[in-house]
């Protein structure tokens, strides 16, 4: 197999119960990502579609995990898939170090925008969590840690879809003034339904936002990973 140091593959969990339209948003979102990495070939693959990673790949290609944490799935299940395979691994994006502070100045306008008191505000990270083990939820709490120095006034808490605190109960002490931001990569069925659905059951006065891997900033910060990544380490056969 030839060895290619310029290809970059985004890989997703994506969606098991309807596996096309996250494909599909992937690849946009690789698109924009190549639109700040001169001389790369952008990717994509979600793990939930059959033969979508073999088919993407090449020996000595960047993989760019486009999840929250390094949990269950970036740690066992992607390098599983790569066996076989030479190639260089990113730092998923919800570790990414200039990400709180990219999502704090996009907290900033939004509370501008609604000419909000960023001393009396109150934002709500909701994450994911895991019954498989800790790192989903520590990923997104030293997320929120991070974003509070980054953006010190609003209260900033969090909330999880899979554990305690679930996302209902951390939202029913909320007040108007309150931004919900999901801690999520991609728009699955969590942020669509499960989220919505626990603010409403929590009766949660404030606005829901977009998923963070929505955000204008995430293509920059992923191309800039991507390219940090470029001069790391092979990994897997007979690196």
């Amino acid at each position: 197999m030839k060895t290619s140091s310029r290809i970059a593959i985004l890989v997703s969990h994506g969606q098991p119960s309807a596996p096309p339209p996250a494909e599909i948003h992937l690849a946009y979102i690789a698109a924009q990502v190549s639109d700040h990495l001169s001389g790369w070939e952008v990717r994509s693959a979600t793990l939930s579609s059959k033969g979508a990673l073999d088919s993407a790949m090449a020996d000595g290609a960047v993989i760019f995990p486009f999840f929250m944490a390094r949990g269950y799935f970036t740690a066992r299940v992607l390098p599983d898939r790569l066996k076989g395979w030479q190639y260089r691994m990113a730092t998923p994006f919800g570790l990414l170090p200039d990400l709180p502070e990219a999502t704090a100045d996009l907290l900033r306008r939004e509370l501008v925008a609604r000419n909000w008191d960023a001393a009396t505000a109150q934002i709500l990270l909701a994450a994911h969590g895991s019954a498989r083990g800790p790192k989903a939820a520590e990923a997104a709490e030293a997320f929120a840690s991070a974003l509070r120095l980054a953006l010190p006034g609003p209260q900033i808490s969090t909330g999880y879809v899979e554990q305690d605190p679930f996302i209902e109960a951390a939202a029913q002490p909320l007040g108007p003034h309150s931004l919900c931001l999901p801690f999520f990569a991609q728009s699955g069925d969590h942020v669509r339904e499960d989220i919505p659905e626990a603010l409403e059951a929590g009766a949660f006065p404030g606005a829901l936002l977009p998923s963070l891997g929505a955000a204008p900033c995430a293509a920059a910060l992923i191309a800039e990973a991507i390219e940090t990544a470029a001069d790391s380490a092979l990994l897997g056969e007979d690196a």
